[in-house]
């Protein structure tokens, strides 16, 4: 076999916090979306089940910031999925906002 000889212009890689951080936002918007879909289709009744995925998907959405976070300081590495990650770990947190102000004051 004859192997083609490339040429290697860095050594960066992607960070692993910063993929993972990014796997946890969104499975939180995934999981919060899915919990509100199923809560209209029940006529705006939860389930313990929705509420206790929701309860996770804010575990997820914690977890996945302080990794974005802790990736930022990383040395020689690509910082497209960690900021790709605190991106979708603050959207979570503004869709749980928004679950959270429309429970409270809309009848």
């Amino acid at each position: 076999m004859i192997r083609r000889k490339g040429y290697i212009f860095t050594t960066k890689h992607h960070s692993k916090r910063g993929i993972m951080s990014t796997v946890f936002g969104v499975l939180s918007i995934i999981t919060l979306g899915s919990c509100v879909y199923l809560s209209y289709l029940n006529k705006g009744e939860i389930n313990t089940r929705h509420a206790a995925a929701a309860v996770l998907a804010v575990i997820y959405m914690i977890i996945g910031i302080i990794l974005g976070a802790w990736s930022t300081i990383e040395r020689e590495k690509f910082k497209m999925f960690t900021v790709l990650g605190i991106v979708t770990n603050a959207v979570a947190f503004g869709m749980l906002s928004i679950i959270l102000y429309a429970g409270a004051y809309i009848d």
